[in-house]
């Protein structure tokens, strides 16, 4: 019988080297990528049927990465991990197509459960996740609905100027021009009510669009 085939997306490379490990029993694991824009790449390439892949990547991080996917490839599978239990975050990451989300603090049966379920059609919370989340929506019900307020070229832009890179980097990387670049920071500091540079990076940290090093 065909092994369902898997793809890991995570800028760590032992991690990458452990799930891989964890699935090959079970699973045929494809590749593995350290970036989100080479995640793209890799699985309209490779095909995968389930993405395991981390939430905070260089370039293109796991959330704005996982939605291009489902756009491109609607019937794949995405399982989130991260080191981030923010449930705003695994809301946001169920809201663009998650199969599943859980941390990387998880146990290795977690894990193989998870994507088993996600490979089912069945969704799959760690559980401290699903109550953090079910705590919220309690005192806040409107958080399920909460909007974003940047695009999705913003949110690409500031993911890259809180991982320090230049405004002609960005340009170069996107293929925009640099006045561009710089006007979607304008925008992007007068949306958020932000100032310096270094609140630029405390927000992306705490949207998890970057990790924290």
């Amino acid at each position: 019988m065909k092994r369902p085939r898997i793809l890991i997306a995570d800028d760590h490379t032992m991690i990458c080297d452990g799930f891989q490990k964890l699935l090959e029993p079970q699973y045929e694991v494809v590749g593995s990528v350290g970036d989100g824009r080479a995640l793209l790449h890799a699985a309209i390439e490779l095909k995968p049927d389930l993405v395991l892949l981390d939430v905070g990547m260089p370039l293109l991080n796991g959330l704005d990465a996982g939605r291009e996917l489902k756009k491109l490839m609607p019937g794949i599978k995405l399982v989130f991990l991260t080191m981030n239990p923010d449930p705003d975050i695994a809301v946001e990451a169920f809201r663009i197509g998650a199969s599943g989300y859980l941390l990387k603090t998880s146990q290795g049966d977690e894990l193989l459960r998870a994507v088993r379920d996600a490979l089912r059609g069945v969704r799959y919370t760690a559980s401290q996740i699903a109550q953090a989340m079910e705590q919220n929506y309690i005192r806040d019900p409107r958080s399920l609905e909460r909007p974003r307020h940047l695009s999705d070229r913003q949110r690409q832009v500031l993911q890259m100027l809180a991982e320090g890179r230049s405004p002609k980097e960005i340009a170069d990387i996107l293929q925009i021009s640099l006045r561009t670049v710089r006007f979607h920071k304008y925008r992007i500091m007068e949306e958020l009510g932000i100032t310096t540079n270094s609140e630029l990076v405390r927000y992306a940290i705490k949207h998890a669009l970057i990790s924290p090093s």
